[in-house]
């Protein structure tokens, strides 16, 4: 039997686009989760055009389980398109991508788990058809959050890989984590859904005071892909020297990880300038793990 993802289908009185939101595509991953439940209440008659669903949780499995990836260990945003006579997270990533498909435009919210935090930012992939591209700057600019973030369009396994492949317009949105859930992060996430709602006339949202203070479009082949940048070179537990948000100079440290069996020091520069992004709070760290991303310019203080 095929799995069934538990959501939520809101329809307006009137015809208007089909708009996908999820969280909990990460077990450990808990302002989308509590977000996505504020929207549902805060929606209740008022949408105008068109079909909302809501699935707060997609990794029910992971989530109960508190860590990111279900007992089969698979990364449901590497697993995409997945396959519904597959293991756990593979029949949830063929069920997750015939939702993607199924609709018009797609919001992904993500956070930086319990072993990072990330600077709030609406992403996106710079995708090949220019009328998709730019529905996604608009709705990543709609969004609202201090950083609007396109990457390359060449990363595979992902829920933007399979939106991308149907030419569904989307975003992923990223914003706290450190094992938290933020008031804060709650917050921005509710009234980002809704001003992308706005945007696509599904309600009527006054448009708030734009929050964008970077807007980046980096095509190399690896943007994007948070995991892989600047990789613990031993086990042991990292040290950070800068702090989330702060402006970096290429060579100057992210850190230093302390290895366990030596205690030996090993520092990790940053391999470019830019603003650091992403960090991890967790401080054990396995080799080849990432410490940090620094989100390479050129930076713009504006929204456009």
């Amino acid at each position: 039997m095929a799995v069934q993802l538990q959501s939520q289908v809101i329809k307006g009185a009137e015809p208007g686009p089909h708009l996908l939101i999820t969280g909990g595509v990460h077990g450990d991953e808990f302002e989308p989760i509590a977000a996505i439940r504020k929207l549902q209440a805060a929606i209740g008659e008022t949408l105008q055009k068109g079909q909302l669903t809501l699935v707060p949780c997609v990794n029910e499995e992971a989530f109960l389980l508190g860590r990111r990836c279900a007992a089969d260990e698979l990364d449901l945003a590497r697993t995409c398109p997945g396959r519904a006579d597959g293991s756990a997270t593979e029949q949830v990533a063929a069920a997750l991508s015939e939702l993607i498909r199924d609709s018009d435009y797609y919001i992904d919210l993500h956070t930086g788990g319990t072993e990072f935090a990330v600077v709030p930012l609406a992403g996106y992939v710079l995708h090949t058809n220019v009328e998709i591209l730019n529905g996604q700057r608009r709705m990543a600019k709609a969004f609202n959050l201090p950083v609007v973030w396109g990457t390359s369009p060449k990363l595979e396994g992902r829920s933007l890989s399979v939106a991308r492949d149907a030419n569904v317009p989307a975003i992923y949105c990223e914003y706290g984590g450190a094992a938290v859930c933020s008031s804060d992060g709650v917050a921005a996430y509710v009234q980002g859904c809704l001003n992308v709602m706005a945007m696509l006339e599904m309600i009527d949202v006054a448009e708030p005071e734009c929050r964008i203070k970077h807007t980046v479009e980096d095509s190399r082949p690896n943007s994007g892909h948070l995991q892989v940048c600047h990789p613990s070179p031993v086990d042991g537990y990292f040290e950070p020297t800068v702090e989330l948000g702060h402006y970096i100079v290429k060579g100057s440290p992210l850190g230093t990880v302390v290895c366990l069996s030596d205690n030996s020091t090993h520092v990790v520069d940053s391999a470019h300038t830019g603003i650091v992004l992403m960090l991890r709070t967790f401080p054990r760290v396995r080799a080849g793990d990432s410490v940090g991303v620094v989100m390479k310019g050129p930076l713009s203080d504006s929204a456009t």
